[in-house]
Parts: structure tokens; C-alpha cells; sequence
């Protein structure tokens, strides 16, 4: 007889139970819904690219972490590691069929074999959305007012964008005369909130000098507020230029939305990928600020030149789902559900599985989620099955109800009963109970 195997998955993957799938199709839901409403619309890419197609703009850190493998027709292939290059792929394979400017919306998983920790896995869920085919303040604003409303939409209202702009920093840089160097020093920045201020310092003095490292750290330090931010960046920076224009452009947008507790000007945030190429953002929930971004992007306008000779200038930002689900359940916010069932027709009578059935059809047509139990057992057996599965309601209609054309309804939760209802008054009444 053969040995059974052991049915084990991979370090940092998971399989997800319903309680927890149902919870993440919720705030996928709640998500579309915001991201609709702005005029975004869906769109889905491949898993598998030409290894040459995705990593052709990813950087050093990305090439190590993408799963890459030869395929059974010897072609060199990768899983997706984000959803932003191959969104830049697919704008210039489809850009005939597309209008600009293009705001689409992408969630799905991707996959990085990097060291797993708190709400981060190999295999994750990525939410994805994007305004490409434009550069204005405007579109840049868009996505913040999105990125807040986002976190409303999932009744999580503690939340602060931080931003800036990649062209200060390179400005610096480049007055500092270490602008070579800028994609090394801005991935050792986007590290001050995991490794310190003291490390940042070692290993910026290591790549240029101890001069240009205190230098740099004091210019990512915040002022008392991000108007008086933007002046000691600018300055730093060598004066005012477009990309400080297109800040207090955008702070005054803030200001005439009333939005300023939601946003703060942040010189730290850098982003470790170097597509970005004007204002990034990172979103940081105020009750739980150890989980890190939850939603994070930027401008990127020169990214889809890999791939077509039209310019595509794009901005758009990412929830990291998995991150923002353990920090919801952290926070008390989630939801517990096991089930989208509103009512479980108890099976009373083997002779009414048909009535049952119909009797079923009738609640769903009506809108109720409904399910019939398929095997006729004592009572209680069939309240724990309801009670397991967190549904509220129950109808019952045995032999004696059935010869009537009534029906009887049970609030499980309550132990209160509806007896002797037809069929057009139980569907009222539930719809009644269920705010439907």
C-alpha cells in the first residue's frame, strides 16, 4: 500500500479558510467600490513574463527575490514580483485599445521570494491603481485623495499619507555631487524606519563620505510643519524649481479639500524601486504605526520606455492587502464572518427536498443568500451546522407547514420565531431583518 504524502505548502504561503477568504473578498469589495466610483476601471495581466520583459527595470534587490525558471519550452520565465511593470508592459502591447489618460485598477497576487515576517508572505495579494497617460498635479492628487479615501471606505480613519518628491532628493544629490550614487542612497534611506537614523548614517558615509551623509539625514528630517518642510527641502535643494512648484500645487489642493490632518510632507520617503521619478507616497495607519506602509507609489514617468517610444508618464500607488489584513485584525477591525448565508432551510421531511429547493430559489430571486441543509437529521445537529457557519436565520416547513403553503422562520441569534407565514410574507419579513 502506498505511504500517504504529507500535504505541506511552501515557507511563506498559505492556504485560507474561509473566515479569513471571506474577510479578504470583504475589503476586496469595499476597494473596487472606491476605485469605481473614482472612474477606475479592472484589468489583468499574465503571472508568467519573459524574465527579460519583467526585470528589465526592477533593480538589484528585485532580481534576487523574483521566482525565474526555465519552462518546458526552454524559454527564460518569471512570476510577477509587483503589478506596476506589467502594467507598463501591457500600456504599450494594448495602447492602441486604450484611452488616455487610462486609470485602471489591478488586484491580484505576486510572488518575491524574500525573508517572510508580520503580514508579509512569498505569495501575496497586490491592489493596484494608476493614472497613466498624464502629468499634472491634478492626477497626482487624485491618487492621494484615493489612497485616503481608500482607508475610509474600510473604516479605518487614523491614517497619515506621508509624501515627497523623488526630482528634491536627486536635486540634492546632485548638488552634492554624488548623483551617481542616487539609487544606492535612496534604498538605504527607504530603510531609516527599519534599521535607524545611526545605520542610515554608516552606510551613506560608507558609499560618499561622512560629510554628505549628515547632510542627506538632515535634510529627510520634517520641520514643525510640511509647509515649512517644503521651504528647508527647497532650500537644501538649491532653490525653488518644478518639482517644488508641483508640491505647493498639490498642498494647495489639500488645503481647498480640508485635508490637511491626512497628509504630511515627508523628505525620508524615498522608495527603494528606482522607476519612480516625481512624488511618492507611503501610508501609515497613526494606531499601529510598527506594520509599516500599507499603501505606497508614486510617479513613474518613464517606465513604460522600456517597452514603446511613446512617452507614458504615469502615477499611481499599491495596497499591500495581506499587510493592511493583519493590521485590520490587530486593530479589532475585522470582520469574523464564516459564511454568506442569510437563511439554512432545515430539512424536516425527506419527501420536500424539492419544495425546499424551490423554496430556496424563491429567497435568492428575492436577493437572500440561501442554502438548503441536504440530509434530514435531529434539530440540534442542524442548528450547530447553521451556528458553525455564523447564519442568522432558519425556515422551517415540515409535513404539516407544507399542507398549509406556510412557513416558519427562527432568528438563531435571538431564539425568536415568525410561525406561519406564506411564502411573499417570510421573504418580506427577512428582508425586513436584513436591512435588504
Amino acid at each position: 500500500m502506498a505511504s500517504t504524502i504529507e500535504p505541506r505548502i511552501l515557507k511563506g504561503f498559505r492556504d485560507f479558510l474561509p473566515v479569513k477568504e471571506i474577510e479578504r473578498k470583504r475589503i476586496i469589495s469595499l476597494l473596487e467600490k472606491n476605485f469605481k466610483s473614482f472612474g477606475f476601471v479592472p484589468i489583468d495581466t499574465p503571472v508568467l513574463e519573459y524574465t527579460e520583459v519583467l526585470l528589465g527595470k526592477g533593480g538589484g534587490e528585485t532580481d534576487k527575490q523574483v521566482y525565474r525558471f526555465e519552462d518546458n519550452g526552454g524559454r527564460d520565465v518569471s512570476m510577477r514580483f509587483d503589478l506596476t511593470v506589467p502594467f507598463a508592459r501591457y500600456m504599450a502591447k494594448n495602447r492602441s485599445d486604450l484611452h488616455l489618460p487610462f486609470k485602471r485598477y489591478h488586484i491580484n497576487k505576486v510572488w518575491r521570494g524574500e525573508n517572510t515576517q508580520r503580514g508579509r508572505y512569498r505569495e501575496f495579494m497586490q491592489c493596484d491603481f494608476d493614472i497613466v497617460g498624464i502629468d499634472t498635479p491634478s492626477a497626482d492628487f487624485e491618487i492621494l485623495m484615493m489612497m485616503r479615501d481608500s482607508m475610509k471606505a474600510l473604516d479605518v480613519s487614523n491614517v497619515t499619507v506621508h509624501f515627497s518628491h523623488r526630482g528634491i532628493f536627486n536635486r540634492l544629490l546632485g548638488k552634492l555631487g554624488i548623483a551617481e550614487n542616487s539609487v544606492e542612497i535612496l534604498r538605504i534611506v527607504d530603510k531609516l524606519a527599519k534599521i535607524g537614523e545611526e545605520e542610515v548614517i554608516r552606510q551613506l558615509a560608507e558609499l560618499t563620505s561622512k560629510e554628505n551623509a549628515m547632510e542627506i539625514v538632515e535634510f529627510i528630517k520634517p520641520a514643525a510643519t510640511s509647509l515649512e518642510t517644503l521651504d528647508k527641502m527647497e532650500k537644501a535643494a538649491g532653490g525653488a524649481d518644478e518639482d517644488t512648484e508641483r508640491l505647493r500645487t498639490i498642498f494647495g489642493y489639500i488645503s481647498e479639500n480640508d485635508m490637511e490632518d491626512s497628509f504630511k510632507l515627508d523628505p525620508s520617503i524615498t522608495r527603494g524601486l528606482d522607476y519612480y521619478t516625481g512624488i511618492v507616497y507611503e501610508t501609515f495607519l497613526d494606531e499601529l504605526p510598527g506594520i509599516g506602509s500599507v499603501c505606497s507609489g508614486g510617479r513613474y514617468n518613464n517606465l513604460a520606455s522600456l517597452y514603446t517610444k511613446e512617452e507614458l508618464p504615469g502615477v499611481g500607488a499599491s495596497i499591500g492587502l495581506d499587510r493592511l489584513i493583519a493590521a485590520l485584525e490587530e486593530l479589532g477591525r475585522s470582520s469574523d464572518k464564516k459564511s454568506f448565508t442569510d437563511l439554512l432551510i432545515l430539512a424536516m421531511d425527506d419527501k420536500l427536498f424539492g419544495h425546499y429547493h424551490k423554496l430556496s430559489s424563491a429567497f435568492r430571486d428575492a436577493g437572500i443568500n440561501c442554502e438548503v441543509y441536504h440530509v434530514k437529521k435531529k434539530i440540534n445537529g442542524q442548528f450547530k451546522f447553521a451556528d458553525a457557519k455564523s447564519i442568522p436565520y432558519a425556515l422551517i416547513c415540515g409535513e404539516e407547514e407544507y399542507a398549509k403553503g406556510l412557513v416558519n422562520l427562527k432568528d438563531l441569534n435571538n431564539r425568536e420565531n415568525w410561525n406561519d407565514l406564506n411564502l411573499d410574507g417570510a421573504i418580506g419579513k427577512l428582508k425586513a431583518l436584513l436591512g435588504k
